[in-house]
């Protein structure tokens, strides 16, 4: 392949109008069996020469519809199916190519609220396929930037759109750039891809890499001349195997074509990059301890100043962005900072992806303007609550968010926003959560999550959040005292003011949040030793509802260790002394006649 010019846009730039079936191949595709369903469709189409190109694609964001085929033929508009399997794709395929007809059962009707800036090509083209980026005017943002605009033009546009950083922190992506860029006398600077994605419940970051690699790379490309850095990095963790593959194949495309490495496009730019596999810690995800991780050392914070961006790797001046920031570059160069502001609110700017997981209908991946309410992104686009349940609280943020309750659902969502309501938008992990969720079991799982992942330099992270667990499981046992209420505020405040790192510094926002809006269910365990949601094992207490039973005795028959007695004639009770609390009888009870309590 000879190297591209400054004047490849020409060459590949065009308007591809054959018939063609793609197929969801990212991680939640193939775990669902995309794989097959496209080895299928490959073989059925060489074996009898049908006028149809199948092709691979990205998630398309409805995870909860895998596997999905998106379908054209003629000049009629695409269409999408959902929960596929190898037979009915291959009756689709029969039925599209040769009878033009549309299996509308299994058609996927798709919202209107949200706006694809960062996964506009997710879906759409073939990850591993340059060529296939290309034609949607792939690279041509960073042409731009090296012949038209040059580095102080492109960081004006970058501070014009009011981009800020969509790992979490929100800070301005040009403020940052500027404090690098300034700095004239290194013998080299850096710039980094972070995608070490550690939120539970996360995982736009990995659908981004997977299904539109190189919208990365020519962020990445775009960050790094703008700083005056000669080296990219990508750290990705080692759990995201299918997206280091592709991120891989990507670089070693760019390579080939003269993306990458001496004389990009014949500009004089010389940019090279590499993949570094995560650690697989939490703390990695901060800054300081992602260059540690890099440099081959423990992955522990430093105290700052000085600011990576000053002193990062190898002691050099290193800017640090994660995927999505990087990726609304090209599309950000390409329309103008200016065109970019108009999208979002006065001071969150574009668009965010966020992970739409837990009690939700349709779980999947969401990208939305900002200043859209939580209730659209749960309701219009998750399309409600699982199993018609009342709604009970969204997570943001992951382990360093708060839970927000339904009474601030019509909260339009924003960096300032979510931190008045006690919580942060992050990485953009999202989780929902029903009325069978105990807010102090929530707090508890998300207290042990930093526990475990806490490096234990600091002594208010280490002890703080020991001790914040330990009285959430006190209370959680029916052992609490109304004093702990205090103790849990304490503690709290004095990791948030104390702590070395983001990681100590935002973990008590679960229990400052849940506190905020839920203290009376705390109340409720250490008053009453009740758990109304029935998830605080200590605190269940199974009985048979008379007014509901119907004497089947299916409860009877699935107790482990016959806790309950009696028969279908006089009816069943449960002996609390020996049950064990596993709640087989109340799964089985078809009639609502278990109660737990």
């Amino acid at each position: 392949m000879p190297k591209l010019t400054k004047n490849f846009p020409d060459k590949y730039i065009e308007n591809n109008e054959q018939d063609f079936i793609k197929v969801g191949m990212s991680s939640c595709g193939i775990a669902a069996g995309a794989d097959e369903i496209y080895e299928a469709l490959l073989n059925k189409v060489k074996e009898e020469n049908l006028p149809i190109e199948i092709k691979k694609c990205g998630c398309l964001g409805m995870c909860y519809a895998e596997p999905i085929i998106e379908v054209k033929t003629g000049n009629t508009p695409s269409v999408k199916y959902r929960n596929l399997d190898v037979e009915k794709s291959l009756n689709i395929l029969e039925n599209t190519v040769l009878n033009k007809e549309y299996d509308k059962n299994l058609l996927i009707k798709e919202n209107g609220k949200q706006k694809k800036v960062v996964l506009q090509h997710c879906g759409i083209i073939d990850p591993e396929n340059i060529e296939d980026y290309l034609s949607i005017k792939g690279y041509q943002s960073l042409r731009k930037v090296l012949f038209e605009l040059g580095a102080d033009k492109t960081l004006e546009e970058v501070k014009k759109s009011g981009l800020r950083g969509r790992g979490g922190a929100g800070y301005p992506t040009w403020q940052k750039w500027t404090v690098a860029k300034e700095i004239k006398t290194a013998e080299n600077k850096f710039i980094i891809c972070n995608g070490d994605e550690g939120d539970p419940g996360a995982y736009m970051d990995r659908s981004m890499l997977e299904g539109d690699p190189h919208s990365v790379i020519e962020g990445l490309m775009i960050a790094g001349y703008t700083i005056g850095a000669s080296k990219g990095i990508f750290y990705i963790r080692a759990e995201y195997p299918l997206a280091v593959e592709r991120v891989q194949k990507a670089l070693d495309q760019c390579y080939e074509y003269g993306l990458l490495g001496e004389n990009i496009l014949e500009s004089g730019f010389k940019f090279d990059v590499e993949i570094r596999l995560g650690a697989g810690a939490f703390v990695c995800g901060e800054e300081t301890a992602l260059i540690a991780s890099i440099e081959g050392k423990r992955g522990y914070p430093r105290p700052r100043p000085p600011f990576p961006a000053t002193q990062g790797l190898w002691d050099m001046p290193t800017i640090i962005n994660n995927v999505e920031t990087l990726s609304n570059l090209p599309y950000l160069i390409s329309n103008g900072g200016g065109f970019f502001a108009q999208i979002g609110t006065e001071k969150s700017k574009g668009t965010k992806v966020f992970a739409l997981t837990g009690k939700v209908k349709k779980p999947g991946l969401a990208e939305v303007p900002m200043g859209t309410t939580l209730r659209d992104i749960i309701y219009a686009i998750g399309g409600g609550i699982s199993k018609d349940k009342e709604f009970k609280a969204v997570q943001t943020g992951g382990p360093s968010g708060g839970l927000i309750p339904k009474e601030l659902l019509d909260t339009e969502v924003s960096y300032e926003s979510l931190v008045e309501l006690g919580s942060i938008m992050g990485s953009g992990g999202m989780i929902i959560m029903d009325e069978d969720d105990c807010v102090v079991d929530i707090a508890k799982f998300f207290i042990e999550f930093s526990v475990d992942e806490s490096c234990g330099k600091c002594a208010p992270c280490r002890i703080g959040s020991t001790q914040l667990l330990k009285i959430l499981e006190r209370i959680s046992d029916g052992k609490g005292k109304l004093e702990d209420l205090d103790k849990l505020k304490k503690i709290s405040i004095a990791m948030q003011k104390a702590s070395l790192c983001g990681l100590g510094q935002t973990a008590p926002k679960p229990v400052l949040s849940t506190l905020r809006y839920f203290e009376e269910e705390y109340i409720e365990h250490i008053t009453a030793k009740k758990c109304r949601a029935g998830q605080c094992v200590a605190l269940k207490k199974y009985s048979v509802d008379q007014h509901h039973c119907v004497k089947c005795g299916a409860c009877f028959k699935e107790c482990p260790v016959s806790a309950i007695k009696g028969n279908r004639q006089e009816g069943y009770e449960v002996i609390s002394e020996k049950c064990i609390k596993c709640g087989k009888c109340y799964d089985a009870c078809k009639f609502d006649a278990i109660k737990r309590n």
